[in-house]
């Protein structure tokens, strides 16, 4: 998913400095300019043959940045490791994680329940029951085998920074029995000592604050060309976010949530103060 969007970025980066319009743009290679829209904002899969027509229109005649260019498309058709799970992760949300494999940084504000990456076996099987209540056994076991898919970045060699702010509803609020909140509160404890992990917890005691708006995540990624992103999650789609004034304002807020949170330390002595309680 990164290897689209970088290459739609790069080709609407072509296609500005030369002037061409996305009407003409998508005329050259017998489009519209919808589809122009959609290949520049890696939306859609890209054909070599489309990509090398758009690199000829934009006067990209370099042999070593056309292979390149051509390289990357190939590469932005492979299927991620997700895609097998593509029968319980809807179109959305596969966007959504082909980011976040991507990201190099991850800051993320939760409210309703502990943040996906840091959840429970036990507590992403409740998470998904309680969600999907129709769902069948087997759909079960599946969505929550990708939560744990997911995981694996936090121990992934090259594996993202993650700094998460967790409201103090979120660790009160129960999904399981009670040995399944005391296993992910001591598993809250532990991961929050990871060497690429933040955690922080909004509490009760401060009142209002900046997240008034709710959960949102923000992603940055290695490549300088791309734009950092923000996720909105809503209950049949997803908004993402990168034009600069709103990946800014919530930038602003997310600060806000850092400097206005418990600390790290404070944060870990909440969380083994309610599993002590609970």
């Amino acid at each position: 998913m990164v290897r689209r969007i970088l290459l739609g970025s790069q080709l609407r980066r072509l296609r500005e400095s030369r002037g061409v319009t996305r009407e003409a743009a998508g005329y050259s290679i017998r489009a519209s300019e919808s589809k122009i829209s959609r290949m520049e904002l890696g939306r859609v899969s890209f054909k070599a043959r489309d990509v090398a027509d758009l690199l000829t229109l934009y006067g990209v005649t370099d042999a070593a940045e056309r292979e390149a260019l051509l390289g990357l498309a190939k590469e932005a058709n492979v299927a991620g490791w997700w895609h097998s799970f593509g029968d319980v992760l809807p179109g959305w949300f596969q966007t959504y994680v082909g980011l976040e494999g991507a990201a190099s940084y991850i800051r993320a504000y939760e409210v309703q329940f502990v943040h996906g990456l840091l959840q429970t076996e036990g507590y992403v099987h409740a998470v998904v029951t309680r969600g999907q209540p129709n769902a069948s056994a087997e759909e079960v076991d599946k969505r929550v085998a990708l939560r744990m898919e997911r995981q694996k970045l936090l121990v992934a060699e090259r594996g993202p920074d993650v700094h998460i702010v967790l409201d103090e509803a979120a660790l009160h609020r129960p999904y399981g029995d009670a040995e399944v909140m005391r296993g992910q509160l001591k598993h809250l404890a532990e991961v929050s000592e990871h060497p690429r992990l933040t955690l922080q917890v909004m509490p009760f005691s401060f009142g209002g604050h900046a997240g008034e708006s709710g959960a949102f995540t923000m992603l940055r990624f290695p490549e300088s060309d791309l734009p950092d992103v923000v996720y909105l999650e809503q209950l049949t789609s997803a908004l993402y976010l990168d034009k600069a004034e709103d990946v800014a304002h919530y930038r602003r807020v997310m600060d806000r949530l850092h400097k206005d949170s418990l600390s790290p330390a404070e944060s870990r002595d909440l969380v083994t103060k309610i599993l002590q309680e609970a």
